[in-house]
């Protein structure tokens, strides 16, 4: 059966996910970036309980609602070992891991680069993933502590995927996002694509999710051409 998502905007540009197994009601948060607005919208949504919280590495933004969403419901934290840095964790996942969430199993993988331990979730059966700050719609994350060539094998990772993987990111960047890619890529559909990320914005729409097959088409992350030309595109965004 399908996993329901639900999406809502946290923070200054955070999303909050709440992710519920159609077959037995199971619900989990991925990534806590405000406990208050989880709890809002767990409300707004009559799914009633919340038995998991997925963190995809340590950062506070990521992880900082742990300890009172643990406490308002009683549910498991499951997330990298480098979650301990920030926030209280359950069990640790690791790349090669199945998380189950009701009938749903989560493949967890490692993708290291923006941290050392950033793992990321995919719904294999039902063509979904939760990417955290790896992948974005038009971008990807930045180098706060692994090399280009890590997180370059892990955009490859995920880049492997089936191209209908619907990717829920975990920021609203695609808009800055699609301004370097202009700069980047003067082709007719890029410039499309970029019109239509405009708009979506100016409505208040999100822009998130994408999927793996937009990200191949568009991103120019993935679409560099190996590891030093990533690392060069990298660096350029970084003081676009």
């Amino acid at each position: 059966m399908p996993l329901d998502v639900r999406l809502f905007p946290c923070l200054t540009d955070n999303y909050g996910f709440l992710a519920r197994d159609a077959a037995t009601g199971t619900v989990a948060a991925v990534d806590t970036p405000d406990a208050d607005a989880i709890l809002a919208d767990l409300a707004r949504s009559g799914w009633g309980r919340l038995d998991l919280i997925l963190n995809t590495h340590w950062h506070p933004d990521h992880t900082q609602g742990n300890a009172a969403l643990k406490t308002a419901t009683g549910c498991e934290i499951v997330g990298p070992e480098e979650v301990r840095r920030a926030a209280p964790l359950d069990r640790v996942g690791r790349g090669g891991d199945t998380v189950m969430l009701g009938e749903t199993a989560l493949e967890v993988t490692d993708a290291p680069g923006h941290t050392l331990g950033h793992i990321v979730y995919r719904d294999a059966a039902g063509d979904q993933a939760f990417v955290g700050d790896v992948l974005f719609a038009l971008g990807c994350g930045r180098l706060f502590e692994g090399t280009p060539e890590q997180m370059w094998d892990s955009l490859q990772k995920l880049a492997a995927w089936p191209d209908e993987t619907t990717v829920w990111c975990a920021h609203e960047y695609t808009a800055a996002n699609a301004r370097f890619a202009l700069s980047l890529d003067d082709r007719p559909q890029m410039a499309a694509r970029a019109a239509a990320v405009f708009a979506a914005r100016e409505r208040g729409e999100p822009t998130v999710p994408t999927t793996i097959g937009a990200e191949k088409a568009f991103n120019p992350f993935l679409r560099a051409a190996d590891a030093a030309d990533f690392a060069a595109r990298r660096a350029a965004k970084d003081v676009f």
